[in-house]
């Protein structure tokens, strides 16, 4: 089996995200690129200097502008909300894919008592006036209702009735998002918006197992490689240890994908063959490694894992937005700092786009990390472009 060291193996996952070397992804097909590449981008409405999504996007894809990513999602229709590594956005063409979690959503919808009767009237009001949110839908009242698929309504009493209409129709593919107006989701129909090519394709996974292969695939692809553990990067995927390692060796014995050794971790990891051509040149130093700095977000895929990222960085970091104040080590939204093939630090920055000032609240280096010009150099530029990227002419540090 295939060895590599720690320093490879980082160099590896770094060069298939795109974080290092000249850019590979620009502009707006840029971003659709890598969404693609990566299967998913986890969504979170948050918004202290970008959302995850779009921050996701901003650190490998150069030129990136916000605009880019609501076009791709609301005008042009290539990319879509919906769940798989919790909320997340992928790329319309995979709706065929997830035929069974429609299934899934419409089968526990009948469950719920007088929700059939209100699907149908929602489902009229929008033909017949467009887009709507739980605001402007005219249905009153509370219905026992929980979603299939995601952490919306309850289990145990009541939830607003419209709001609940519409997040079933939407896991049932009915409706899909039309827009969205800060946290405020507006639905439309999904025939509205998405070719019948793809509404009416037949699921190319017939059965579950099939999925699941595809679905791990797509995960080790979103990371680099991933180890046989149960990570969080499979979040989603519904599997226990037993199925995770017969369908990787499944994968394997089919050409699909290749083991890896790394040094010091008796875990095997396993890589997308269609990468070989890639780690060939990390082992033989070929590989384009030129450095750049990038703010990574905190749901980012090469967040996922954040034991194989102590493993082989040897870099720990907590999110720590839900972190009590008094709590925090660091800060409510502190973003890791990568610099070449290193995390150097983290930074904590609030976009203050009324004054047009990108407020640097935070600056922590890792020990050992060497105060040099060319670190200062490569700081300098990330601010401004993440200034830039934030509507943030100006940038201030906070003492």
């Amino acid at each position: 089996m295939q060895k590599l060291t720690k320093k490879q193996a980082g160099e590896f996952i770094l060069a298939r995200q795109g974080l290092i070397g000249d850019y590979r992804f620009a502009g707006k097909e840029g971003a659709y690129a890598y969404v693609r590449q990566a299967g998913c981008i986890q969504y979170d409405p948050v918004d202290v200097c970008g959302k995850n999504a779009e921050l996701t996007l901003q650190s490998r894809v150069k030129g990136f502008q916000k605009a880019m990513l609501w076009e791709l999602l609301y005008e042009d229709r290539k990319l879509m909300d919906y769940a798989d590594k919790e909320l997340s956005i992928w790329p319309a063409e995979d709706w065929p894919y997830f035929s069974s979690y429609r299934q899934r959503s419409r089968e526990l919808g009948k469950t719920f008592e007088g929700l059939e009767a209100l699907k149908e009237e929602a489902l009229a009001f929008i033909r017949a006036n467009g887009p709507a949110s739980s605001d402007t839908l005219p249905i009153e009242g509370e219905i026992f209702w929980h979603s299939s698929m995601h952490w919306s309504g309850n289990w145990h009493k009541k939830s607003p009735a419209a709001r609940s209409v519409l997040e079933q129709l939407y896991t049932d593919g009915d409706l899909i998002i039309h827009h969205k107006k800060g946290s405020r989701k507006f639905y439309d129909l999904a025939e509205r918006h998405l070719p019948a090519s793809i509404l009416q394709a037949e699921n190319p996974c017939r059965e579950e197992e099939a999925f699941l292969r595809w679905r791990l695939l797509r995960r080790i692809g979103a990371v680099g490689f991933l180890w046989d553990k149960n990570s969080p990067a499979f979040l989603g995927i519904s599997m226990n240890a037993e199925q995770r390692k017969r369908m990787l060796t499944g994968l394997e014995q089919a050409g699909e994908i290749l083991p890896v050794l790394v040094e010091d971790i008796r875990t095997p990891f396993y890589y997308l063959a269609e990468d070989t051509a890639l780690m060939q040149e990390i082992i033989s130093g070929q590989a384009d490694l030129k450095p750049r700095m990038s703010f990574i977000a905190p749901l980012d895929p090469l967040m996922w894992d954040k034991a194989l990222v102590l493993a082989l960085w040897d870099f720990r970091y907590a999110w720590e937005i839900y972190t009590p104040a008094a709590k925090r080590k660091y800060g409510y939204y502190t973003l890791p700092v990568l610099f070449g093939c290193e995390f150097v630090g983290r930074v904590e920055a609030v976009a203050d786009r009324k004054e047009g000032i990108l407020r640097v609240k935070g600056l922590w280096w890792e020990e050992g990390v060497r105060q040099t010009k060319k670190l200062e150099k490569a700081l300098e530029k990330a601010l401004r472009q993440f200034g830039t990227f934030n509507d943030c002419s100006n940038i201030e540090f906070e003492k």
